[in-house]
């Protein structure tokens, strides 16, 4: 049985509540939570049972929050010093499964870890400090990103995925499971392997995305120019720039390319 608040939350009994945490309308928080000081939760979000919130942590609206879900822990950052200005700031219509955990950020890397809107996180995942997750990713149980990880949108992470921090996984990038990120992996393609090897690009993931037939075939081109071409790196980007000038998606996949710090997976 719940207790209905004066915003239109529901609270049950069982559940620890800090008196300055601010939900929404129509937020359900289930039995044995414990909701800490410095919580923001959006109308609708439903968090279950069991469920750990640490401040400062902003969470969205219509969020799904399952049961001994950890959302906001201090660091796992021998830098981090306690005290120190950190915040978790997650999106809408999120999906947060079983036993994940999600880290705030640190000073040296921003103060902010970020998940952006309609994301599915299954069991076990771990998304570690200052990392930021775009929208509509897929996270399969127990894929685990290091420190200062960037997820691009649409991007789909196979169970056990494990990436190193700093390292950067592209748009619409689907990864099998298993597989030991240590390098940057471009948008559009399809990575696996302990360490991680590109298999070309995910074209089913581009048509069920929406992609026209011939923006397909322009990343096709230019994945095979610029990974089984004999010219250098540069000389392949500009010889991709060249050709497919009229793609948003080859310009993306360039540019990711171009921006890359630790070296793109091959």
């Amino acid at each position: 049985m719940t207790q209905p608040t004066k915003d239109s939350s529901a609270i049950h009994p069982t559940a620890v509540v800090d008196p300055n945490a601010r939900l929404g309308k129509g937020v359900s928080i289930g039995p044995y939570c414990v909701i800490e000081a410095d919580v923001q939760i959006g109308d609708g979000t439903e968090v279950m049972n069991h469920v750990t919130i640490h401040g400062p942590t902003v969470i969205g609206q219509r969020n799904r929050i399952y049961p001994y879900a950890f959302l906001g822990q201090d660091p796992q950052d021998k830098k981090f010093k306690r005290g120190e200005a950190s915040s978790l700031e997650i999106g809408d219509d999120n999906v947060i499964r079983e036993y994940a955990t999600i880290n705030r950020g640190t000073q040296g890397g921003g103060g902010v870890t970020r998940v952006g809107a309609r994301n599915l996180i299954m069991a076990y995942c771990h998304i570690a400090h200052d990392c930021q997750v775009g929208d509509d990713t897929v996270f399969a149980n127990c894929a685990t990103l290091g420190g200062h990880v960037h997820i691009g949108n649409k991007a789909y992470l196979g169970g056990f995925t494990a990436v190193h921090q700093f390292c950067s996984v592209g748009e619409m990038t689907m990864t099998g499971g298993q597989t030991m990120i240590a390098q940057d992996v471009p948008p559009y393609v399809i990575a696996a392997g302990n360490r991680a090897r590109l298999f070309g690009v995910n074209r089913i993931g581009l048509e069920r995305n929406g992609l026209p037939p011939e923006e397909i075939e322009a990343v096709q081109r230019a994945y095979k120019l610029y990974f089984r071409g004999k010219m250098s790196s540069e000389e392949a980007l500009a010889a991709i720039e060249a050709r497919f000038s009229a793609s948003e998606h080859v310009k993306h996949f360039v540019d990711f390319i171009r921006h890359s710090k630790r070296g793109i997976c091959r």
